[in-house]
């Protein structure tokens, strides 16, 4: 009995899997390692993501895509930052 569950588990297990977006939707932790405070200009910024604090971050996080698509953190605290977020 047990031996033919098996494969019915497996494949509920499997089908779960599939439709579950890890990435997404759990995970809980900063994106940011570390952050940049130097001035980019926004000429060089192709788009900007604000991450309020929250469950999964205990600090307020701010990614930019440069045109050349690398990804930057960068330091809300600094002066430059906060006047692009104005």
């Amino acid at each position: 009995m047990a031996a033919e569950s098996s494969p019915t588990l497996l494949l509920a297990l499997l089908v779960l899997g599939i439709f579950a977006d890890p990435c997404k939707a759990q995970e809980l932790r900063c994106r940011c390692i570390q952050t940049h405070s130097d001035f980019i200009s926004p000429q060089f910024i192709e788009t900007l993501q604000l991450i309020p604090e929250g469950v999964q971050c205990s600090r307020k996080e701010i990614i930019v895509t440069l045109k050349d698509g690398q990804l930057v953190c960068l330091d809300p605290e600094a002066k430059w930052v906060k006047t692009l977020l104005k």
